[in-house]
């Protein structure tokens, strides 16, 4: 998920193709996480409580959610350095629907860190790192406001979903029907000599 410059050209045979391997890891790390906690989620919400699958499914949630933040912050610092952009894939109105995508999946991801925080908060519970650290709760609680804010969480993580989902269709259209090159600029060095 990257944004390709407003002013930038189709690439010319000279132009990297690949991004760099720190910015294809913040890529699928990225990825990895955002289904992870979304399917901890789910399954939480459907499992029966006299499993006990809960407690331990909400705190691993919560641990990964603390590693998107960090993931996210490291991402966003990282895309700040320069030569971390490679032209334009497309133009006209692939490149603006591309960009426009990534664009709302990280805003969506920024929202969505903020809400989980802060329905933690609302909860009046505080965050545990893995069980290595806490991190206290900083708001006090407030029933109505956490039930807002859950409807915000979740709702955003269904766009999100939903997002995602598209991303990665375009990616595959991208590679199987347009054969441009696009899905291989994010994919690993390895994937190659694979």
């Amino acid at each position: 998920m990257t944004i390709a410059s407003a002013d930038a050209s189709i690439p010319s045979k000279t132009s990297p193709q690949r991004f760099d391997g720190i910015t294809i890891a913040f890529h699928w790390i990225t990825a990895v996480l955002v289904l992870a906690l979304f399917s901890s989620a789910l399954i939480w919400q459907q499992a029966p409580r006299d499993l006990g699958w809960r407690r331990p499914l909400e705190s691993l949630h919560i641990s990964l959610g603390i590693l998107l933040a960090i993931a996210i912050v490291g991402r966003l610092l990282w895309r700040l350095l320069p030569g971390r952009r490679l032209p334009a894939a497309n133009r006209g109105i692939q490149h603006l629907l591309s960009q426009a995508m990534h664009l709302a999946l990280y805003a969506l991801l920024v929202a969505q860190v903020g809400l989980g925080f802060t329905l933690r908060w609302f909860q009046g519970e505080e965050f545990s790192f893995f069980g290595l650290f806490s991190i206290p709760a900083l708001i006090g609680t407030n029933e109505g406001l956490e039930r807002t804010v859950e409807n915000l969480h979740n709702l955003t993580a269904w766009t999100i979903i939903y997002l995602v989902a598209g991303h990665a269709g375009a990616a595959l259209f991208h590679h199987y029907w347009v054969k441009d090159g696009v899905l291989a600029r994010m994919m690993p060095a390895w994937r190659e000599r694979a």
